[in-house]
């Protein structure tokens, strides 16, 4: 019963966050209130803010989704893989695999072009980002605790994603094929990886 009752929360949050991508694409997210979101979910503005409690976390909805990945990821890796091993291969597979969280394919032009164009969402994203260090270097000092140094690691982990990510996006959002995006996007990782491997040797 308890599984049934978590997948109908899950049918029910994934809908409402439909609904509001949608009328996101359609008008902006500024343009947009909670409240015609929760009239086009038919649901109260209430439950809207049981599963959202913020405006942004409907449309970047998989926020919460990256940072388990990225736990895991460290924390579940094989014996005898580091750290940053792991996240090289996370990183990789999920653009290879069109994952959704690896942020290259057909039609993000479009849920690039709403988060571009928001400065709330803009700004949630640079706070997330900062969640992600703060997170990362948690993950560094439990694997091998080296005090200020984690936070360092992180940092530089944290800056490559950024700097990779955002010239993608900028193609993505020029116009260029996800396929071309996509191959120079996976050279740039590996040659991030591959800095971040000996500066962090």
């Amino acid at each position: 019963m308890s599984g049934l009752r978590e997948r109908k929360k899950q049918e029910s949050r994934q809908h409402i966050s439909d609904m509001a991508s949608w009328l996101f694409m359609q008008r902006g997210f500024d343009a947009v209130t909670v409240a015609e979101i929760a009239e086009a979910a038919g649901v109260s503005t209430k439950t809207v803010f049981n599963y959202f409690p913020r405006k942004e976390d409907l449309f970047l909805d998989r926020l919460p989704e990256a940072a388990d990945l990225i736990v895991r990821t460290v924390r579940e890796r094989p014996a005898g893989v580091e750290p940053l091993a792991a996240l090289r291969e996370a990183a990789l597979r999920l653009p290879r695999e069109r994952h959704p969280l690896g942020g290259i394919g057909e039609g993000y032009e479009h849920f690039l072009r709403v988060v571009v164009d928001s400065p709330a969402l803009r700004a949630r994203v640079r706070e997330f980002l900062d969640e992600v260090e703060a997170l990362l270097t948690t993950l560094l000092d439990e694997a091998d605790p080296k005090g200020p140094w984690s936070r360092v690691a992180a940092a530089l982990v944290v800056a490559a994603f950024r700097a990779t990510y955002a010239i993608s996006f900028r193609r993505t959002l020029a116009g260029d094929r996800p396929e071309d995006v996509l191959d120079d996007h996976i050279a740039l990782l590996n040659r991030s990886f591959d800095a971040l491997e000996r500066a962090l040797a």
